[in-house]
């Protein structure tokens, strides 16, 4: 089995991360999430994605078992901000969590929230960020990640929003200089993948001026993330993003700015399994869904590391199984689209 790395600024990253987001806030997944984990990073897989409000934090802090007693400079470990958590370890009535520690000490109002609990404000991704590193047992981030941004597009002005998204960029470039983190991105699931007219559009160009305003040529806006699979295809087959004139896909965006592509949702959720077509198993030379599934994302041409969502060490074991085939080549993955 031979794991691709890929370079961030001298950062190298596995072509495969683990994702932790589905499962229930229980001791029991807790205990699995770190044996596979742990199995992964074992097997030379060195990305680990999480966010605070995954499995009410219980996510992040089952990483943080699994990282102690290990080489934390060998892990690349990204978490993500933007929605209000609870905490499911607290013991408390989520209302009395939420008032106790975000209303009453003035980490955030409720006019900045969205109605599904989202805020965008430097204080409360402040307060997110140190959780994070709290919960992960860690003294600095590799990458964080705003989260869905695009979400207060649906209740806020977009001048107001992108106003927003400048003033949490100039907190994590100090984040940066303090030496707690290492680059930032957002995270999305519909800002990328949707028309230029639609609400929760995105540019990245834009962003990326954003970030030079805030921090000038030298700023650390290097990772973006985006759903990518067989079913949502968009960041390769749409040409959504204008930059320096030209019309490109997401995914093109991200070589022509040089920012660095994270997708994730790689199985959809399982939404792909019993659904592949004959002819891709065919033109892949493989039979099971699942692996037709990642090695379709595998073999998109610009994709840097696809994150796949696993708490079983057997299911950790079949994706990795796929490491051993050979993707096809850029042309022949082009010629799935004729």
């Amino acid at each position: 089995m031979a794991i691709v790395f890929r370079s961030l600024d001298g950062l190298e990253l596995s072509e495969m991360g683990v994702g932790t987001y589905l499962g229930e806030p229980t001791d029991e997944m807790d205990g699995l999430y770190s044996q596979t984990v742990g199995d992964a990073l074992d097997r030379g897989i060195n990305v680990v994605d999480t966010a605070i409000n995954y499995r009410f934090m219980k996510s992040e802090r089952a990483i943080a078992r699994t990282l102690a007693g290990r080489d934390r400079s060998k892990v690349v470990l990204s978490t993500k901000g933007g929605y209000v958590p609870y905490d499911a370890d607290s013991g408390q009535d989520p209302k009395d969590y939420f008032y106790e520690n975000f209303v009453n000490t003035g980490v955030l109002r409720k006019e900045e929230m969205t109605p599904q609990g989202h805020c965008l404000t430097p204080g409360f991704i402040n307060w997110s960020f140190n959780k994070s590193l709290q919960n992960l047992g860690t003294d600095y981030i590799d990458i964080y990640f705003v989260h869905n941004p695009e979400e207060q597009l649906l209740f806020f002005d977009r001048e107001v929003v992108l106003k927003r998204i400048e003033a949490v960029f100039s907190l994590m470039e100090e984040l940066i200089q303090r030496g707690q983190l290492r680059y930032y991105g957002v995270a999305t699931w519909n800002a990328f993948r949707i028309s230029k007219g639609a609400r929760q559009y995105l540019s990245l160009e834009e962003l990326m001026e954003i970030a030079d305003g805030v921090a000038g040529q030298r700023h650390h806006l290097r990772v973006v993330q985006f759903p990518y699979n067989m079913g949502m295809h968009e960041a390769y087959t749409l040409k959504n993003q204008r930059v320096k004139g030209k019309d490109l896909s997401c995914l093109e965006a991200c070589q022509e700015l040089e920012l660095y592509p994270y997708t994730s949702a790689t199985l959809y959720q399982g939404r792909v399994l019993g659904r592949v077509p004959e002819n891709l198993k065919e033109a892949f030379g493989l039979e099971r869904d699942l692996q037709v599934a990642i090695q379709f994302v595998r073999s998109t041409p610009g994709i840097g590391t696809y994150l796949i969502g696993t708490s079983r060490p057997e299911h950790l074991r079949e994706n990795l199984s796929l490491l051993e085939s050979t993707p096809p080549t850029p042309r022949a993955f082009l010629s799935l689209f004729k």
